[in-house]
């Protein structure tokens, strides 16, 4: 290993010897494995963003999919540790060192620690215990297990292998407090919940490390101050998004909480405009999505904020969950949760023909709604895996169940009657191919990529045939926005992008690089007319 990752480990290993000795040996034991499991995503974003001579030196190493995808398969063994990957003098290596090793670190932790106890039975319960199965995290990027904020111990206590972590609250003064009584409504539906006026939730990590440090002269003014009082609950593998127990009304919720660390690309806490955006996006999704029965929203029907710093650092989200939505022979199964492990094995039928009837149904199921939101109001769906659960019953696709609203983009020339949208909203654009970008990556290349990539392996599909049952089926979801004179127009310029010769691809290393914004590279589109 090279001297930063080898030290990053005897640190690890020195810090699990404290507080878990149990697990000294199995961390590294798994190391080597999750070192390996970085590098071939690290050399498959080389490869796709065409950085230094990765073309050259990656393509033999492995299968080449969609969208320029690389599945490398031949990095087994990376004794000097993934960044060793980098090409030599590249602006901003250094940063994406530290992210990477810290990647392989806490990626070998998460392997070397025993998979918590079953959630229980209900949707919400079964969806996460799906959920954990997605143990490396982002499917495409090389640092989707960063934790970067987070020592070891916070890892052991509040990651989603740790099966629990806790909600804590807050006492903030009314001048500072913006949006919801979210704490009113969890008193309401919680017995432990404490009451009293403009409580917030907050994840204790984020009070304890986060708050009563960087606002310590609030809380010697009174304007903060912690109350009693505190929630248990799950992580998902969002990590800042918890699955709350069953409520006084017998219903599970979700909560995603302000959470100041890095995880991929991004430092997980909310910004006071995804906080008052939410419940207006989701009504009017609702209403827009209305007369669709296979679509479902969990509505995000509460949020607040703190308006110190950033106003990003006490944010809070209310979230519906599964609960009631559901039929009994009806499974939710997250999207990461879907391509990990052996779900695809067990779910589709063993041969080919089956994985390609399975993918064309699939995508007959996703793209539907998608499409038509983004060509009659402007609205592209973050629809990757993280933010969708498909519903089967007896293993074939049911409905689509979208979550998680902040990173949707809005293109207001369609939208007849945009929301009222916080000041300064990223969601909304001006610019079209903004709103293109993320509709095609998230659905197209991020989500049934990924489902490609995987049946490929497992059920020797035939991807040629794969993506050409998927074109049939984006076709089909544009047949009626094309006979429509209302949408004719922004639906042919829409699929004209989408089955173009390239496609938007997100850069995730180059983004690394530069430590902020989206940035896109040109991949060859495999939905191109050949």
């Amino acid at each position: 290993m090279n001297s930063d990752l080898d030290h990053a480990a005897r640190h690890t290993a020195q810090r699990l010897n404290r507080v878990a000795p149990a697990l000294v040996g199995p961390f590294r034991d798994a190391l080597p494995h999750a070192a390996a499991v970085v590098g071939r995503r690290l050399a498959g974003a080389l490869y796709r963003e065409d950085i230094g001579d990765a073309r050259d030196r990656f393509a033999g190493l492995g299968r080449r999919h969609g969208f320029d995808r690389l599945e490398v398969d031949k990095l087994d063994d990376l004794p000097a540790g993934p960044a060793a990957l980098l090409p030599p003098g590249l602006p901003g290596a250094g940063n994406l060192a530290e992210e990477l090793t810290d990647a392989t670190v806490n990626l070998a932790l998460a392997y070397a620690r025993v998979r918590p106890p079953d959630p229980g039975a209900d949707p919400d319960a079964r969806a996460l215990a799906y959920e954990r199965l997605a143990i490396d995290g982002h499917n495409l990027h090389p640092c989707g297990r960063t934790r970067l904020g987070w020592d070891t111990a916070d890892t052991l206590r509040h990651d989603v292998e740790a099966g629990t972590t806790t909600v804590a609250f807050v006492a903030v003064h009314p001048d500072l407090h913006v949006g919801d009584d979210l704490g009113a409504t969890l008193a309401d539906l919680y017995d432990d919940a404490p009451r009293g006026h403009h409580v917030i939730p907050v994840h204790q990590w984020q009070r304890d490390t986060v708050l009563r440090h960087r606002y310590r002269e609030l809380y010697e003014e009174g304007l903060l101050r912690d109350v009693d009082g505190t929630l248990a609950a799950a992580p998902t593998a969002a990590v800042r998004t918890l699955l709350l127990p069953p409520a006084r009304d017998g219903h599970r919720r979700y909560l995603k909480l302000s959470l100041d660390i890095q995880v991929t690309s991004t430092r997980r806490s909310i910004s006071t405009a995804s906080t008052r955006n939410g419940p207006a996006i989701s009504a009017l999704l609702h209403k827009l999505l209305a007369e669709d029965p296979t679509v479902l929203l969990l509505a995000e029907t509460a949020g607040t904020a703190i308006s110190p710093g950033t106003g990003r650092d006490g944010s809070a989200i209310l979230r519906d969950g599964l609960d009631g939505h559901l039929a009994d022979n009806e499974t939710a199964i997250p999207g990461g949760g879907l391509t990990a492990g052996d779900t695809l094995e067990r779910l589709v039928e063993p041969g080919a023909g089956n994985a390609l009837r399975f993918v064309g149904d699939y995508a007959r199921l996703l793209l539907p709604p998608v499409v038509t939101l983004a060509a009659r109001h402007g609205i592209a769906l973050e629809a990757h895996l993280q933010n969708c659960l498909p519903t089967f019953v007896d293993g074939r696709p049911h409905r689509i169940v979208f979550r998680d609203f902040a990173g949707l983009r809005m293109y207001l020339p369609r939208l007849a009657d945009p929301p009222p949208l916080w000041p300064g909203s990223v969601i909304a654009t001006d610019d079209v191919d903004v709103m293109r970008a993320k509709l095609g990556y998230t659905a197209l290349q991020a989500h049934l990529g990924e489902l490609v990539v995987r049946l490929t392996e497992s059920h020797d599909l035939d991807e040629d045939r794969a993506w050409r049952a998927i074109r049939d089926a984006l076709d089909e979801a544009y047949e009626p926005l094309l006979s429509d004179p209302a949408s004719a127009a922004a639906a042919r310029a829409d699929h004209a992008a989408l089955t173009a010769p390239t496609a938007a691809h997100k850069a995730l290393v180059r983004m690394r690089l530069a430590g902020h914004g989206d940035r896109y590279v040109p991949v060859h589109n495999p939905l191109h007319d050949p």
